[in-house]
């Protein structure tokens, strides 16, 4: 059940838009509103950029680019980039008024996030990523989702677009029920509640009263934040008509750091929210296990009994899977491209799971620091 929900009251600034937009909506005397004669709300989006000289022009460009009637502002939160992020981000806030810059000096992307909503001046706020492409009509769509269905947050589907033959089967990987599983922000399907969404665009309100994100989770806030606003009893809303185009990562090295990282971090989602856990996230961890266990035992094996030589199946039987997906269900993409499945979808696969057991040291030692601050009476971070 959706509730509609005025956006109104909680941004001061104006623009004019429908809230339906595929009809007028009435006044209340009854006669019919065009669609330019309805105020839509002022809108900030907020940035964080850390070393993105490659996709930030293009990014920015997608957000001022947007046919949205209201107001908008764009606030880039400057982590200390190694490269000339900076300087590009200059140069685009000195070529448009609406571009604004907010400094990062921890660098981490929730701090960004907090840091640019702190600076933001109107009631909703759209998350991007330095690396993301909105399309055209991505932000007054999402602000009609908003209006209409009265969720605290509305995100559509992440389109991973590759440039080069690896960055390809990345994308298909993401995109594909093999790589990263049935996540309708992955794969789509029907509008409607959703436990995530990809970015999002939320009320201000809500965020505020929630604490904005958390900066223990340097990775999967999103995931979190999420979380809170369900428990708060809001909701979560899935639409596959907003889209954001991703580039993924150029190389093998740094998809399995990116990877890596993730499942680090969302096995801290469910050390703290133990009911998140579920079959899709636990299974790359069980893969890892029995892949290392049978790798182990096969090593064994040619040293020791001869029985452990049986644990290769385990292996080999894992690469005898994902070379048959990449095989049969990567038969759309170029040759070249299909020949990266197999070492992407193993990566993406063990390095996640490798993440999830693990853990993250970051993640230990912020739990520590929070610990230490409440017992000595001041406030966790």
């Amino acid at each position: 059940m959706t509730r509609s929900r005025s956006l109104s009251s909680s941004v001061p600034a104006p623009g004019k838009v429908p809230a339906d937009m595929n009809a007028a909506d009435p006044t209340p005397s009854g006669r019919p509103v065009a669609p330019d004669e309805r105020v839509w709300p002022a809108v900030s989006v907020i940035m964080p950029v850390l070393d993105e000289e490659r996709h930030l022009a293009e990014a920015v460009a997608g957000v001022l680019a947007q046919e949205y009637p209201g107001e908008l502002e764009l606030l880039l939160a400057l982590g200390p980039s190694r490269d000339r992020t900076d300087e590009i981000a200059r140069e685009l806030a000195a070529a448009d008024p609406r571009v604004r810059l907010v400094a990062n000096p921890a660098g981490r992307t929730p701090a960004g996030l907090n840091a640019a909503l702190g600076a933001a001046r109107h009631g909703v706020v759209v998350r991007v990523d330095g690396h993301g492409v909105l399309s055209d009509h991505y932000i007054r769509t999402a602000v009609a989702e908003l209006e209409r269905t009265g969720a605290a947050n509305v995100g559509g589907i992440m389109n991973a677009e590759g440039q080069t033959d690896f960055e390809r089967a990345v994308a298909w990987a993401y995109t594909s029920p093999f790589g990263l599983g049935g996540a309708k922000f992955h794969l789509g399907g029907q509008a409607g509640p959703a436990d995530t969404v990809y970015l999002g665009v939320f009320r201000r309100e809500v965020l505020d009263r929630l604490g904005g994100f958390d900066e223990h989770f340097v990775r999967a806030q999103d995931w979190e934040l999420n979380y809170r606003i369900r428990a708060a009893g809001e909701t979560v809303w899935f639409t596959p008509d907003l889209v954001v185009s991703y580039r993924p990562r150029p190389n093998l090295r740094a998809l399995a750091r990116q990877f890596l990282k993730t499942g680090q971090w969302r096995r801290e989602v469910v050390r703290r929210y133990p009911d998140t856990a579920n079959v899709r996230y636990l299974a790359a961890p069980a893969v890892t296990v029995a892949v290392a266990a049978g790798t182990a035992a096969g090593l064994a094996g040619l040293v020791g009994p001869s029985w452990l030589l049986i644990g290769w199946l385990a292996p080999a039987g894992y690469a005898a899977g994902v070379t048959a997906a990449a095989l049969l269900a990567g038969r759309g993409l170029p040759a070249k491209a299909r020949a990266w499945l197999p070492p992407v979808l193993a990566t993406m696969h063990l390095t996640w799971g490798a993440g999830f057991l693990l853990g993250s040291r970051d993640a230990a030692r912020s739990r520590r620091a929070d610990h230490d601050a409440t017992a000595a009476g001041g406030p966790a971070t």
